[in-house]
């Protein structure tokens, strides 16, 4: 077996792989250099200087795994190796601690005003009634996000005697309980949190999740701190929060554009800005190395890894009768993540028809939870770690299978139970992806672009009132199907529209005459 390594990693990972490979170090090469070599090796690890692209992955015809030493995998297109079998594996739990950490050094900085502190004394002045701080014991801790660095924040921050806020749409509360922490919603952490910390992906829903009516809730003295994406709070926000005193003051490892050249952020005394570095520790680095080259190590043995961000290799055959599949069970686990709201307690997944007979469906249950739980988890779910983590967030997830499948070649049954609503799909294959039922009312959908849904009472008029409100808001309908068991009772309408919708004018359609409900979704 062959490895190249194509950026600098720890030393000692390199020396493990040396143990059961032949490795090459190659922490210069080139695009057009990995290219012509590519072939020759049988796995490569990168950081994030080597882009390992679609004409890498399709000249590497030995290669079985793509290990990135780290957490993002922007630089590696996990389609084409997705397409070619190939493995791609990273380090998620490399970067927990050290996050967390400088998490906890910024939160200490904002309460102490160390950094600004640090300035005037280094400018020669001596100003101790300037500096006036705050401890941190007894005070309330909100922690946007309970993944593997927010679990961290928690153990770190209970040492300082703090109490502490959940809000994460998938942490119940009695698992909260158990961690010793109370699971609320945002609004209730928002104005209760005398510190918030975010550890959230960024994802539509979560862009500028954070903004002027989020920073009004705070209290005026409250701190945010943002060591996850940049974009997660809006900037233009927060500076105008910051200017005038309507938060006490905020912490930034991320930024919407970085570096961040002229914002006037750093132009503000109650800011704290690193350069993104919340990974950068020697044993990150370490770690990362090290679990990569295990990974690798455990691949070349015939074990499974655990850090699998696509699909476990397959063979060609199956790979070709499973792959329609696949893609409409990410679409329908997408469907379900933006359709539902609340804490998830049941999935159910029905296999119907041909399908029922085919190899290796577990793989499409896996791909519907990595749907559901990618877009809110900051740690990556792929196929090898959706169910485990579904388990430990208490989701209960059954398969079944029957013969019947109404008139369809195959179709595949979603049912969402949550601690708020039901919600379910019926999905099948026919030349592309389509959802054909919608809570049992029959639709023929085909699940891209954005969509909005809305159930409502079938009376005269009411398809008219809602098209006629989004026309206010200048957004265009492009086509429209409506489902329906009788006339006047409950219907389903499935608009596909030019624009993205913002959840104001969601909000605006809900508060409608005859609409029970409405949500907006992006494919």
């Amino acid at each position: 077996m062959k490895v190249i390594i194509a950026d600098s990693i720890n030393e000692k990972g390199i020396s493990d792989l040396k143990e059961v490979a032949e490795v090459t170090v190659a922490t210069s090469i080139t695009p057009e250099e990995l290219v012509e070599v590519i072939k020759e090796y049988d796995a490569i690890v990168v950081r994030s200087r080597t882009k390992v692209t679609r004409e890498v992955i399709e000249a590497g015809s030995k290669l079985k795994v793509i290990a990135r030493a780290g957490v993002g995998v922007d630089n590696v297109d996990v389609q084409a190796a997705t397409e070619k079998g190939i493995m791609v594996i990273n380090a998620p739990e490399s970067t927990s601690i050290t996050v967390a950490e400088h998490s906890m050094g910024l939160m200490m900085s904002l309460a102490r005003k160390i950094s600004i502190a640090d300035k005037s004394v280094k400018s020669g002045q001596w100003e101790k009634s300037k500096f006036m701080g705050i401890e941190l014991n007894n005070k309330t801790l909100g922690i946007v996000g309970m993944g593997r660095i927010g679990s961290q924040v928690v153990i770190r921050a209970k040492a300082f005697n703090m109490e502490i806020l959940v809000y994460d749409p998938y942490i119940s509360k009695e698992a909260g309980a158990e961690m010793g922490v109370s699971v609320v919603d945002l609004e209730t952490l928002l104005k209760e949190s005398d510190v918030i910390t975010i550890h959230v992906p960024l994802t539509p829903e979560t862009r500028h999740l954070i903004s002027t009516r989020e920073m009004e809730i705070m209290k005026n003295t409250a701190f945010i701190i943002n060591c996850a994406r940049g974009g997660i709070v809006d900037e233009d926000a927060l500076y105008y929060a910051l200017k005038n005193d309507i938060i006490g003051g905020a912490a930034l490892d991320v930024f919407e554009s970085e570096p961040p050249q002229e914002s006037p952020l750093l132009e503000l005394d109650n800011l704290i800005a690193t350069p993104h570095i919340g990974a950068s520790t020697a044993e990150a680095q370490r770690d990362a190395a090290l679990i990569v080259a295990n990974e690798i190590i455990t691949v070349f043995q015939g074990g499974s890894p655990r850090n699998v961000l696509n699909m476990p290799v397959m063979d060609s055959k199956n790979f070709k009768i499973m792959k329609p599949y696949l893609d409409l069970s990410e679409k329908m686990g997408s469907f379900m993540e933006q359709a539902t709201s609340g804490n998830i307690k049941n999935m159910d997944v029905t296999y119907c028809g041909e399908l029922s007979e085919m190899p290796q469906q577990d793989i499409l249950t896996r791909t519907m939870l990595q749907g559901i739980l990618n877009p809110i988890l900051t740690e990556p779910v792929n196929l090898v770690n959706a169910p485990s983590i579904a388990q430990n967030r208490g989701i209960i997830v059954t398969e079944g299978k029957r013969c019947e499948s109404e008139g369809y070649k195959c179709i595949i049954k979603l049912e969402i139970k949550t601690d708020k609503d039901e919600f379910s799909l019926d999905g099948t294959y026919v030349d592309e992806p389509k959802i054909i039922k919608i809570n049992n009312y029959w639709v023929d959908v085909k699940p891209e672009g954005t969509m909005v849904i809305a159930k409502y009472q079938d009376l005269p008029g009411t398809i008219g009132a809602i098209g006629t409100k989004l026309g206010e808001h200048e957004i265009n309908i492009a086509t429209m199907q409506v489902g329906r068991k009788e006339v006047g009772g409950e219907a389903i309408m499935v608009l596909k529209v030019d624009q993205s919708v913002p959840q104001s004018v969601i909000d605006e359609v809900k508060k409608m005459d005859h609409v029970e409900d409405a949500v907006a979704l992006e494919f």
